[in-house]
């Protein structure tokens, strides 16, 4: 796990690998209740690095418009609400 690397410089799949890591030890309950805590705070940290993520690439995310003839006419932003 990278402890000292910052949430923020993460990309998505790091983040959620970690995290992941961090849900298998966890489930495995072979670590102590201090590095439970840790490693549960560093999760929720990890989670939200993760959704925020997502949202940004779900806004990025275009529609096609397409024209009567079923041809490309425009491109619009991606209504996520």
């Amino acid at each position: 796990m990278s402890q000292p690397e910052t949430v923020a410089s993460l990309s998505f799949e790091a983040a959620m690998r970690e995290l992941e890591e961090i849900v298998g030890a966890l489930e495995k309950g072979n670590v102590d209740l201090d590095k439970s805590i840790a490693l549960y705070e560093r999760g929720e940290i990890l989670k939200k690095h993760c959704e925020t993520l997502l949202k940004s690439a779900e806004a990025r995310i275009e529609k096609i418009v397409q024209g009567a003839d079923g041809a490309a006419k425009s491109v619009a932003p991606l209504d996520v609400e």
